[in-house]
């Protein structure tokens, strides 16, 4: 998948895991990106809305995006720019 400016979008579907999964599987990409890579997430659990944005305030991340398609939430992820 590709996101805006050209920079590839990384994927992580948590669809069919409850939480703490998905944000556990945001967290993990997150570390394991390049610093201020973009990572998509795909959850269908609910509590993904509550959980996800603040998860990423706690860490410094921003959340470029949010929607949702059906029961499938999309969040679209960016970590600090600076974080190593």
């Amino acid at each position: 998948m590709r996101g805006g400016m050209g920079e590839p979008e990384i994927l992580v579907d948590a669809r069919g895991h409850r939480c703490p999964v998905p944000t556990l599987r945001l967290r993990r990409a997150l570390e394991r990106a390049a610093p201020g890579a973009r990572v998509r997430l795909l959850a269908d659990d609910p509590m993904a809305r509550i959980d996800v944005p603040h998860f990423a305030a706690q860490i410094g991340a921003t959340v470029l995006e949010q929607g949702e398609s059906g029961a499938v939430l999309s969040f679209l992820v960016t970590g600090r720019a600076d974080a190593a």
